[in-house]
């Protein structure tokens, strides 16, 4: 029996099966993916094969066996440094949850979620959020990035879920698309799905006064099905994105922009910190380069050195 997993609460997968049925499954103790050193070796978005339900197994369908995954956004895992968390598999893009404030979203995380989804072949759009609150000041911040994401090549959309300002817009993105949701506690993924599939009826959190960060409100992943076809993968908010599993000589390509410059470095093995005749520093010195996408990418340099969980950002 072969089915998809529409969702994880950790230690149950909910499974819609191919002849339409909800099972509620278990994976065996030993279960591990080969080559993934995982904390949850079976992801949400996943295809997999079951054993069929028995009596001896009080009615429990186990997951046998999971398909090649053609994609999936990983982090690195906060409780297991040496572990990787794989928020959602076989996704066909990503929507980037961010709020210039209440609360705000970092570069380093915006730009550290972007390199990760590049290495993993996951087109992503960013949507700015809570446009509804912002002051003159923050709304000037705000197109600033949007420019400076677009000019990258980034698709990127204003909204307040809250209002409903910008949310049709975003609808012809998800149309027979299975998109993973993403983002920091409190940036509003709750509330943009309660505006998107009003039937979904999440739980939504007020931020935190005193911190002005997030609260989970969402524990476990789960694929929401869409009218028009397609899926939207709520996963729970992220407060850092360690990256995983990426190769020091690998970063460059997942910055659009600093690939593009690097190509015209003296060095073929340029790390853009200090070589002579380095085309991305150069195009950094004439702001061709954002300095905060640059420092992002040193942060992540920074992460192959000391191979640490770098934590919140």
């Amino acid at each position: 029996m072969k089915g998809l997993v529409i969702k994880n609460t950790g230690s149950w997968y909910t499974v819609l099966t191919d002849d339409s049925q909800l099972l509620d499954c278990k994976i065996k103790g030993n279960f591990r993916l080969k080559g993934i050193r995982s904390t949850n070796p079976v992801a949400v978005g996943d295809r997999v094969t079951l054993s069929s339900p028995s009596a001896g197994q009080e009615g429990v369908a186990f997951i046998t066996e999971i398909d090649d995954r053609r994609n999936y956004i990983i982090r690195k895992s906060i409780n297991l440094s040496k572990q990787s968390h794989i928020i959602a598999a076989n996704v066909d893009q990503a929507f980037l949850v961010v709020t210039v404030n209440y609360p705000q979203t970092s570069t380093t995380f915006i730009d550290r979620f972007l390199a990760s989804a590049e290495a993993y072949r996951v087109p992503v759009v960013l949507v700015f959020n809570k446009t509804d609150l912002l002051s003159e000041e923050e709304r000037h911040y705000q197109e600033m990035m949007i420019r400076l994401y677009e000019t990258i090549g980034y698709t990127c959309q204003a909204i307040s879920a809250q209002t409903g300002e910008g949310v049709e817009a975003l609808r012809p993105l998800l149309e027979g698309k299975i998109t993973l949701l993403s983002g920091n506690s409190g940036v509003g993924k709750s509330t943009l799905i309660n505006c998107l599939v009003p039937e979904a009826n999440l739980r939504t959190a007020e931020i935190s006064d005193a911190h002005n960060t997030g609260q989970h409100t969402t524990t476990f992943s789960e694929m929401i099905p869409l009218e028009g076809g397609g899926w939207l993968v709520d996963t729970p908010g992220i407060k850092g994105f360690g990256t995983f599993d990426m190769e020091r000589e690998e970063l460059t390509s997942y910055f659009k922009e600093i690939f593009h410059f690097s190509k015209d470095c003296r060095f073929s093995n340029c790390t853009h910190t200090h070589e002579p005749g380095c085309a991305v520093l150069k195009a950094l010195e004439e702001h061709y380069i954002a300095e905060s996408r640059y420092q992002s990418y040193l942060s992540m340099l920074e992460d192959k050195d000391d191979g640490k969980y770098r934590a919140a950002y």
